[in-house]
């Protein structure tokens, strides 16, 4: 396995101010977290599809932020919205922006499982490496068992056998949460196999899995 590929632990993201495209939203007399969404984020988060395109023509910015760098793309892709993530990203919403929890739009399609999002995403240029070992969409697609959202990312390049300190492999995360259908799929890669910290994942588990990994 590959053991220390991948992104970084501990580090700031990255900052936006060098886009003149990027806005902060903030409000300081509000604490709530929502306090800082733009309507332009309220109609992504909810697909939203033809508010969002009316936003958009009365001058909405698309890469606006909140004050903890979460974009409008960001919550498209949370709530698996493909048609409003198309229109994001047509008029010219990053891609890779990070948030403050080191969060991807690519991350955020992983969570929702969408596969349809993945992959626009992955054919608009984002990238399967995540920025930080915090937010792995590779890994965040196993452990909730997004099986297809895996085989996207596995053909754009992403490592399927990458090892982080504190989770452990893909491989490792699909057992310990009972992925079933998504620890075989991984398994039929020539680079998986059974370790001993896998097996001690799948201890207790009612995983009945055939191995067939290569041990080179």
């Amino acid at each position: 396995m590959d053991g220390e590929q991948g992104g970084r632990i501990g580090s700031k993201p990255p900052g936006l101010e060098g886009s003149s495209d990027t806005r902060l939203l903030a409000n300081p007399l509000m604490g709530d977290v929502v306090s800082d969404w733009s309507p332009v984020h309220e109609a992504a988060i909810h697909g939203r599809v033809l508010s969002l395109r009316n936003l958009i023509s009365q001058g909405w910015p698309v890469n606006l932020i909140t004050a903890d760098r979460v974009s409008p793309l960001h919550e498209a892709c949370l709530g698996g919205h493909l048609l409003c993530a198309n229109i994001l990203l047509k008029h010219g919403a990053q891609v890779n922006g990070v948030t403050m929890d080191w969060h991807t739009p690519l991350f955020n399609a992983c969570v929702s499982g969408s596969q349809a999002c993945v992959n626009l995403l992955l054919q608009h240029g984002a990238s399967p490496h995540p920025e930080s070992d915090l937010a792995s969409p590779i890994h965040e697609a196993a452990r909730r068992g997004h099986v297809e959202c895996v085989e996207a990312l596995a053909a754009h390049g992403g490592n399927i056998d990458h090892n982080i300190n504190h989770m452990g492999t893909p491989l490792y995360l699909a057992c310990e949460n009972q992925q079933i259908a998504c620890a075989k799929k991984l398994l039929e890669s020539e680079k998986s196999f059974l370790t001993p910290d896998l097996e001690l994942a799948m201890k207790g588990k009612s995983i009945n899995l055939t191995v067939r990994g290569k041990h080179n």
